[in-house]
This record gives structure tokens, sequence and C-alpha cells, in this order.
């Protein structure tokens, strides 16, 4: 099973991941494209993802989070619904929530990528 497939599935429970453990998981999607695309090591993994237009794993946790309360917004069942409707905690509260993952910002890895993509689009 692919771990996007995994994540995915599971992308609430990965919103409360500890930083520690995403970033492992990006070492290892970093260390994947560069043996994928034969890159020298010198190759920054910003470019790698631009590139490639593959999102960091913590940009793809983001959006399919975002993904799931927009669907579970709408959904049949009243208890995934009431989910969707709590408002998050102040983001300097200790307990975190699934829906604090799209207020946070975004880390180092995924700026560079996303500043990298507007440089693009504005070039076009």
């Amino acid at each position: 099973m692919c771990i996007r497939t995994v994540m995915t599935y599971a992308s609430p429970v990965f919103a409360h991941a500890a930083p520690k453990a995403l970033h492992k998981l990006q070492v290892i999607q970093n260390k994947f494209c560069k043996a994928a695309t034969d890159a020298h090591w010198c190759v920054r993994n910003s470019i790698l993802h631009r590139d490639l237009e593959l999102p960091t794993i913590s940009k793809y946790i983001k959006d399919a989070s975002k993904r799931f309360f927009d669907i579970a917004g709408s959904h049949p069942n009243a208890l995934l619904r009431a989910a969707v409707d709590y408002q998050p905690p102040h983001p300097t509260h200790l307990i975190r929530r699934p829906r604090n993952v799209l207020t946070d910002p975004p880390d180092a890895l995924t700026a560079a990528v996303e500043s990298l993509n507007d440089v693009n689009d504005t070039h076009d």
C-alpha cells in the first residue's frame, strides 16, 4: 500500500502527528525524489518538489485535511457533521485538534516550494 494512500485515509490522524515524525516522513520522500530522478546531492529539495509538481508531506496533509472537512460538512452522518462545526482552540493551546492543521503556517520546505511556484507563475 502506498504511503500516500495511508496518509489520505488517515489525514485527520496525521494532523496530530508530531512535527518530528512528519519531518522523518519528509526526509524519506526527499530521498525517494532524489533516487527517482537521479539528482545530484546538491540539488535542493524545494527544486525537486517544484519540478516534480509534488507537494511536501505537510502541504499534502493540510490539503487532504481541508478536503476531509469540506466533505464532512455535507455528510449525511450527523456525528461527522458535528465534528466539523467545532471551533479550534487558540493556537497556543496545548491540546491539538485535527482542524488546527488548516491554520498552521507552512514549514520551511513548503514555503520554499510555494515561493518557487510563485516565481514561476509570474514568469509565465
